[in-house]
């Protein structure tokens, strides 16, 4: 039986480079054939292809996650053009998406200038061809399939997933691709969305380096502890641990064409 993983969304660069340097040297022992690695801004975007250049089992996307403040117009300007001058090394355009949290404190912010923000993102991943990974939950991610929706863009990535049954249904019915972290193996709402989610476009990921509960509570938050994830999904699915394995290292390479 092979047991190989992939992390599709880890921001490796957020760990310390100790933490770093012990991910990737234990990753051939805990079978984790690559890490899908997200950016947060411009600097994180550079930093994260620096250490593609060292090793290539990471495979980096670049984008701007958007529960911080916006860029100013010049800087997600540079951020468009970094994109558009490394498409070829990047494997994604992410972490993008709507400020969900950020919005729960500051009711009046500038909501639509996310929205903008996002379409540009959207935008890019058609004309350059690219999955998009998004950060998109509860009620706006029926927001982001509207968006998906008007380009064509069918490559995207929801992370973390939370959401209402209708959009889970509109997601699934799109084709559109899920990641769930270890919280599924205690998270009642993560495992029933796992539960009604199609396993073909289900991917397993750590958002490292956030930490979890439950058995992990207290532990650096690793690749390896997907394995967890998947006999929580085998056990979900009824189905065994070794063709959720196969199913999503398959999803997993088809989505990210490795």
């Amino acid at each position: 039986m092979s047991d190989r993983i992939i992390d599709s969304h880890i921001h490796l660069d957020m760990y310390r480079q100790k933490e770093r340097q012990e991910i990737l040297s234990e990753l051939e022992l805990d079978q984790v054939e690559a890490l899908i690695c997200v950016s947060n801004h411009l600097k994180s975007s550079k930093e994260t292809l620096r250490l593609a250049y060292d090793d290539s089992r990471i495979k980096p996307a670049f984008g701007f996650h958007p529960e911080q403040a916006l860029p100013t117009d010049y800087e997600a300007a540079e951020i468009l053009t970094f994109i558009e001058q490394n498409q070829q090394e990047m494997i994604a355009i992410g972490e993008v998406g709507l400020p969900y949290y950020l919005r729960q404190d500051n009711k009046g912010g500038p909501w639509n200038a996310y929205v903008e923000l996002l379409e540009t993102f959207i935008q890019k991943a058609a004309a350059l061809d690219k999955p998009i990974i998004l950060h998109a939950i509860y009620e706006d991610a029926s927001i982001v399939c509207d968006l998906l929706e008007k380009y064509s863009v069918p490559d995207a990535h929801f992370h973390w997933f939370k959401g209402d049954s209708q959009t889970i249904e509109r997601m699934a019915k799109n084709g559109y691709s899920i990641s769930v972290t270890p919280d599924v193996v205690y998270e009642k709402e993560i495992q029933d969305l796992v539960s009604v989610y199609p396993l073909s476009r289900v991917m397993v990921e750590t958002d490292g380096p956030w930490p979890f509960e439950g058995i992990f509570k207290g532990n650096m938050t690793h690749p390896g502890m997907i394995h967890k994830s998947i006999e929580k999904i085998s056990e979900m699915k009824k189905v065994s641990a070794a063709y959720v394995y196969s199913q999503i290292y398959e999803n997993t390479c088809r989505f990210y064409k490795l």
